[in-house]
Protein backbone atom coordinates (compact mmCIF):
# COMPACT_ATOMS: atom_id res chain seq x y z
CA UNK A 1 0.00 0.00 0.00
CA UNK A 2 2.85 2.37 0.85
CA UNK A 3 4.44 1.68 -2.54
CA UNK A 4 1.13 2.50 -4.20
CA UNK A 5 0.95 5.90 -2.52
CA UNK A 6 4.63 6.55 -3.25
CA UNK A 7 4.05 5.95 -6.96
CA UNK A 8 1.00 8.22 -6.87
CA UNK A 9 3.01 11.01 -5.26
CA UNK A 10 5.77 10.64 -7.85
CA UNK A 11 3.17 10.83 -10.62
CA UNK A 12 1.62 13.98 -9.16
CA UNK A 13 5.07 15.54 -8.76
CA UNK A 14 5.82 14.64 -12.37
CA UNK A 15 2.72 16.48 -13.54
CA UNK A 16 3.18 19.52 -11.32
CA UNK A 17 6.80 19.88 -12.41
CA UNK A 18 5.69 20.42 -15.99
CA UNK A 19 7.17 17.23 -17.43
CA UNK A 20 3.82 15.77 -18.44
CA UNK A 21 3.42 16.65 -22.10
CA UNK A 22 0.18 17.79 -23.69
CA UNK A 23 -1.11 15.64 -26.55
CA UNK A 24 -3.85 18.06 -27.64
CA UNK A 25 -3.99 18.98 -31.32
CA UNK A 26 -3.32 22.61 -32.36
CA UNK A 27 -6.99 22.60 -33.40
CA UNK A 28 -8.01 22.50 -29.71
CA UNK A 29 -8.48 25.68 -27.65
CA UNK A 30 -10.05 26.39 -24.26
CA UNK A 31 -12.09 29.16 -22.69
CA UNK A 32 -14.19 29.71 -19.58
CA UNK A 33 -17.85 30.64 -19.35
CA UNK A 34 -20.19 31.39 -16.49
CA UNK A 35 -22.76 28.67 -15.82
CA UNK A 36 -25.48 30.36 -13.75
CA UNK A 37 -27.62 27.23 -13.79
CA UNK A 38 -24.85 25.43 -11.91
CA UNK A 39 -23.52 28.38 -9.92
CA UNK A 40 -20.01 27.87 -11.26
CA UNK A 41 -17.55 28.73 -14.02
CA UNK A 42 -17.10 26.02 -16.64
CA UNK A 43 -13.93 25.41 -18.61
CA UNK A 44 -14.75 24.53 -22.21
CA UNK A 45 -12.50 22.81 -24.74
CA UNK A 46 -13.29 23.41 -28.41
CA UNK A 47 -12.01 21.57 -31.45
CA UNK A 48 -12.22 23.41 -34.78
CA UNK A 49 -11.78 21.42 -38.02
CA UNK A 50 -8.58 21.97 -40.00
CA UNK A 51 -10.56 23.71 -42.75
CA UNK A 52 -12.11 26.23 -40.34
CA UNK A 53 -9.40 28.90 -40.48
CA UNK A 54 -9.14 29.08 -44.26
CA UNK A 55 -12.79 28.84 -45.25
CA UNK A 56 -16.17 30.40 -44.71
CA UNK A 57 -17.79 27.04 -44.07
CA UNK A 58 -20.30 26.44 -41.31
CA UNK A 59 -20.13 23.26 -39.26
CA UNK A 60 -22.31 20.95 -37.20
CA UNK A 61 -21.55 20.79 -33.48
CA UNK A 62 -21.17 17.91 -31.04
CA UNK A 63 -21.43 18.71 -27.33
CA UNK A 64 -19.40 16.23 -25.25
CA UNK A 65 -18.84 15.74 -21.52
CA UNK A 66 -15.76 15.04 -19.40
CA UNK A 67 -13.59 17.28 -21.60
CA UNK A 68 -10.52 16.47 -19.52
CA UNK A 69 -10.55 12.99 -21.10
CA UNK A 70 -11.32 13.89 -24.72
CA UNK A 71 -8.23 15.55 -26.18
CA UNK A 72 -5.26 15.51 -23.86
CA UNK A 73 -3.42 12.72 -22.07
CA UNK A 74 -2.01 15.30 -19.63
CA UNK A 75 -5.44 16.11 -18.19
CA UNK A 76 -7.10 12.72 -18.55
CA UNK A 77 -7.84 10.49 -15.60
CA UNK A 78 -7.31 7.13 -17.28
CA UNK A 79 -6.34 7.83 -20.88
CA UNK A 80 -7.82 10.10 -23.53
CA UNK A 81 -10.39 9.52 -26.26
CA UNK A 82 -8.07 11.09 -28.88
CA UNK A 83 -11.04 12.89 -30.40
CA UNK A 84 -8.80 15.53 -31.97
CA UNK A 85 -6.44 13.00 -33.57
CA UNK A 86 -9.42 11.07 -34.93
CA UNK A 87 -11.02 14.13 -36.50
CA UNK A 88 -7.72 15.46 -37.82
CA UNK A 89 -7.58 12.27 -39.91
CA UNK A 90 -11.19 12.42 -41.15
CA UNK A 91 -11.84 14.87 -43.98
CA UNK A 92 -15.55 14.14 -44.35
CA UNK A 93 -17.70 14.74 -42.39
CA UNK A 94 -16.31 17.61 -40.33
CA UNK A 95 -17.61 18.96 -37.05
CA UNK A 96 -16.88 21.37 -34.26
CA UNK A 97 -16.50 19.54 -30.93
CA UNK A 98 -17.40 21.35 -27.71
CA UNK A 99 -16.06 19.55 -24.65
CA UNK A 100 -17.43 20.53 -21.24
CA UNK A 101 -15.16 19.86 -18.27
CA UNK A 102 -16.81 17.84 -15.53
CA UNK A 103 -17.25 19.50 -12.18
CA UNK A 104 -14.91 17.27 -10.16
CA UNK A 105 -16.83 16.27 -7.05
CA UNK A 106 -19.96 17.76 -8.69
CA UNK A 107 -19.69 15.47 -11.72
CA UNK A 108 -22.11 12.88 -10.40
CA UNK A 109 -24.78 15.49 -9.65
CA UNK A 110 -24.38 17.28 -12.98
CA UNK A 111 -24.52 14.18 -15.16
CA UNK A 112 -27.49 12.42 -13.50
CA UNK A 113 -31.03 13.50 -14.40
CA UNK A 114 -32.61 11.63 -11.50
CA UNK A 115 -31.30 10.99 -7.96
CA UNK A 116 -30.04 7.71 -6.60
CA UNK A 117 -31.15 6.77 -3.08
CA UNK A 118 -27.58 5.93 -2.06
CA UNK A 119 -25.43 8.30 -4.13
CA UNK A 120 -27.66 11.37 -4.45
CA UNK A 121 -27.30 13.39 -7.66
CA UNK A 122 -30.14 14.38 -9.92
CA UNK A 123 -29.11 17.88 -11.11
CA UNK A 124 -28.78 16.85 -14.75
CA UNK A 125 -31.69 19.01 -15.90
CA UNK A 126 -29.78 22.12 -14.77
CA UNK A 127 -26.64 20.91 -16.55
CA UNK A 128 -28.54 20.34 -19.80
CA UNK A 129 -30.20 23.74 -19.39
CA UNK A 130 -26.71 25.27 -19.15
CA UNK A 131 -25.79 23.66 -22.46
CA UNK A 132 -28.98 24.76 -24.21
CA UNK A 133 -29.54 28.21 -22.71
CA UNK A 134 -26.00 29.48 -22.08
CA UNK A 135 -23.30 27.49 -23.83
CA UNK A 136 -24.96 26.78 -27.17
CA UNK A 137 -25.99 30.41 -27.79
CA UNK A 138 -22.41 31.48 -27.05
CA UNK A 139 -20.97 28.85 -29.39
CA UNK A 140 -23.43 29.73 -32.17
CA UNK A 141 -22.63 33.44 -31.82
CA UNK A 142 -18.86 33.03 -31.64
CA UNK A 143 -18.20 30.29 -34.20
CA UNK A 144 -19.51 29.42 -37.65
CA UNK A 145 -21.95 26.71 -36.67
CA UNK A 146 -25.01 25.14 -38.25
CA UNK A 147 -27.25 25.59 -35.21
CA UNK A 148 -30.34 23.59 -36.15
CA UNK A 149 -31.46 20.32 -34.57
CA UNK A 150 -30.25 18.17 -37.43
CA UNK A 151 -26.70 19.44 -36.99
CA UNK A 152 -26.48 19.44 -33.20
CA UNK A 153 -25.38 16.31 -31.33
CA UNK A 154 -24.66 15.34 -27.76
CA UNK A 155 -22.24 12.55 -26.86
CA UNK A 156 -20.77 10.89 -23.78
CA UNK A 157 -19.90 7.73 -21.90
CA UNK A 158 -20.95 6.21 -18.57
CA UNK A 159 -22.75 9.01 -16.70
CA UNK A 160 -22.04 11.10 -19.80
CA UNK A 161 -23.89 8.49 -21.84
CA UNK A 162 -26.81 8.68 -19.42
CA UNK A 163 -27.08 12.47 -19.60
CA UNK A 164 -26.67 12.47 -23.40
CA UNK A 165 -29.54 10.02 -23.78
CA UNK A 166 -31.69 12.04 -21.38
CA UNK A 167 -30.91 15.31 -23.16
CA UNK A 168 -31.82 13.90 -26.59
CA UNK A 169 -35.20 12.69 -25.29
CA UNK A 170 -35.91 15.75 -23.14
CA UNK A 171 -34.95 18.28 -25.81
CA UNK A 172 -35.48 16.71 -29.25
CA UNK A 173 -35.94 20.20 -30.68
CA UNK A 174 -32.26 20.91 -29.89
CA UNK A 175 -30.38 17.63 -30.17
CA UNK A 176 -30.85 15.62 -33.35
CA UNK A 177 -28.13 13.06 -32.64
CA UNK A 178 -26.85 11.30 -29.55
CA UNK A 179 -23.77 9.16 -28.93
CA UNK A 180 -24.57 6.94 -25.95
CA UNK A 181 -21.61 4.88 -24.75
CA UNK A 182 -21.87 2.53 -21.75
CA UNK A 183 -24.82 4.47 -20.29
CA UNK A 184 -25.31 4.32 -16.52
CA UNK A 185 -29.01 3.47 -16.65
CA UNK A 186 -28.53 1.62 -13.35
CA UNK A 187 -28.27 4.93 -11.51
CA UNK A 188 -32.03 5.41 -11.30
CA UNK A 189 -35.00 3.44 -12.58
CA UNK A 190 -36.71 6.77 -13.23
CA UNK A 191 -34.88 6.96 -16.55
CA UNK A 192 -37.06 4.10 -17.81
CA UNK A 193 -40.29 5.76 -16.73
CA UNK A 194 -39.11 9.02 -18.26
CA UNK A 195 -38.34 7.24 -21.55
CA UNK A 196 -41.77 5.64 -21.65
CA UNK A 197 -43.40 9.07 -21.36
CA UNK A 198 -41.03 10.98 -23.65
CA UNK A 199 -41.89 11.86 -27.23
CA UNK A 200 -39.45 10.36 -29.75
CA UNK A 201 -38.55 12.69 -32.60
CA UNK A 202 -38.54 10.53 -35.71
CA UNK A 203 -35.47 12.41 -36.99
CA UNK A 204 -33.27 11.79 -33.93
CA UNK A 205 -30.36 9.38 -34.39
CA UNK A 206 -28.88 7.29 -31.57
CA UNK A 207 -25.63 5.34 -31.51
CA UNK A 208 -25.44 2.93 -28.56
CA UNK A 209 -22.23 1.14 -27.62
CA UNK A 210 -21.39 -1.28 -24.80
CA UNK A 211 -18.70 -3.84 -24.09
CA UNK A 212 -19.46 -7.40 -23.05
CA UNK A 213 -16.89 -7.16 -20.23
CA UNK A 214 -18.55 -4.26 -18.45
CA UNK A 215 -20.82 -4.68 -15.42
CA UNK A 216 -23.35 -7.53 -15.39
CA UNK A 217 -26.28 -5.12 -15.74
CA UNK A 218 -24.87 -2.99 -18.57
CA UNK A 219 -26.07 -5.03 -21.58
CA UNK A 220 -29.45 -6.07 -20.09
CA UNK A 221 -30.15 -2.47 -19.03
CA UNK A 222 -29.40 -1.15 -22.51
CA UNK A 223 -31.50 -3.85 -24.18
CA UNK A 224 -34.38 -2.94 -21.86
CA UNK A 225 -34.10 0.69 -22.91
CA UNK A 226 -33.96 -0.12 -26.60
CA UNK A 227 -37.09 -2.27 -26.23
CA UNK A 228 -38.85 0.79 -24.79
CA UNK A 229 -37.71 2.92 -27.72
CA UNK A 230 -38.86 0.30 -30.21
CA UNK A 231 -42.30 0.30 -28.62
CA UNK A 232 -42.31 4.05 -29.21
CA UNK A 233 -41.61 3.41 -32.92
CA UNK A 234 -37.90 4.21 -33.03
CA UNK A 235 -37.05 3.24 -36.60
CA UNK A 236 -34.21 0.73 -37.24
CA UNK A 237 -32.40 3.18 -39.50
CA UNK A 238 -32.32 5.76 -36.71
CA UNK A 239 -30.17 3.83 -34.29
CA UNK A 240 -27.10 1.65 -34.14
CA UNK A 241 -26.28 -0.80 -31.36
CA UNK A 242 -22.73 -2.08 -31.12
CA UNK A 243 -21.65 -4.75 -28.64
CA UNK A 244 -17.85 -4.79 -28.37
CA UNK A 245 -16.40 -8.27 -27.69
CA UNK A 246 -14.03 -8.00 -24.75
CA UNK A 247 -14.91 -4.31 -24.34
CA UNK A 248 -14.42 -2.90 -20.85
CA UNK A 249 -15.73 0.26 -19.21
CA UNK A 250 -12.85 2.55 -20.10
CA UNK A 251 -11.52 5.25 -22.39
CA UNK A 252 -9.61 2.73 -24.48
CA UNK A 253 -12.84 1.13 -25.76
CA UNK A 254 -14.58 4.45 -26.25
CA UNK A 255 -11.59 5.92 -28.10
CA UNK A 256 -11.27 2.98 -30.50
CA UNK A 257 -14.91 3.21 -31.51
CA UNK A 258 -15.31 6.99 -31.67
CA UNK A 259 -14.35 7.46 -35.35
CA UNK A 260 -16.88 4.90 -36.58
CA UNK A 261 -19.61 6.38 -34.39
CA UNK A 262 -18.80 9.93 -35.46
CA UNK A 263 -19.04 9.09 -39.15
CA UNK A 264 -22.37 7.27 -38.78
CA UNK A 265 -23.94 10.01 -36.63
CA UNK A 266 -22.81 12.98 -38.67
CA UNK A 267 -23.41 11.69 -42.21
Amino acid sequence: MKNKYLLLNIFLLFISSGYAQSTASPQVKTFEIEAPQLDTIKKIWIYLPKSYENSDNRYPVIYMHDAQNLFDKETSFAGEWKVDEALDSISNPESIIVGIEHGGDKRLAELTPFPNEKYGGGEGADYVDFIISTLKPHIDKTFRTIPDQKNTAIFGSSLGGLISFYAALKHPETFGKAGVYSPSFWFSDQIYEFSKEAQINDQTKFYFLVGDKESEEMVPDLNKMIDILKMKDLKPEKYQLKLVPGGEHNEAMWSRNFPETFIWLMK
